[in-house]
């Protein structure tokens, strides 16, 4: 249900760590929608190590990462969606590169660990677009981006 939210045709945009752990999970998990969608798409990667891109079909997002994006987001083709990469996610929202927010709430709490966004990420104004909740307790939740929040 995680990835359905996206439909069936989307690309994914991912720093180099998510990447890496994508590559060793998504090209063995075996012929299901969610897999085939995931390894049918392109990845962009921010990435310094080009040369080690080897899960496709795959791109690299070259040195300036923001005119990448920009690019990308200006050409006809399916969508971008980004996956953990939370350094990644920073820029994009530094750079107002957001189109939506989904967040996915998932019924665990750690008490300590990564966090989400950098310190660099000022407050952002989003509007609710739609919620779902699985079986399980997974709370799937869509804003669309408006931009920095007003004073």
């Amino acid at each position: 249900m995680l990835f359905q939210a996206y439909g069936s045709d989307f690309d994914l945009l991912l720093g180099r760590q998510t990447y890496d752990i994508f590559s060793g999970f998504w090209p063995n998990a075996g012929d299901f929608p969610m897999a085939n969608a995931i390894n049918a798409a392109t990845k962009y990667v921010a990435t310094h190590r080009p040369d080690s891109l080897t899960w496709g079909p795959v791109k690299n997002l070259e040195e300036d990462i923001v005119a990448a994006i920009h690019a990308l987001k200006s050409m006809d083709g399916p969508d971008l969606i980004v996956v953990g990469s939370s350094t990644l996610t920073s820029l994009l929202l530094e750079q107002g590169l957001v189109d939506e927010v989904v967040l996915i709430t998932y019924p665990v709490l750690l008490g300590q660990g990564k966090r989400l966004l950098s310190d660099k990420v000022y407050a952002q104004e989003l509007v609710f677009l739609d919620s779902k909740a699985t079986p399980t307790g997974i709370f799937i939740n869509s804003y669309k981006y408006i931009g920095p929040l007003k004073r």
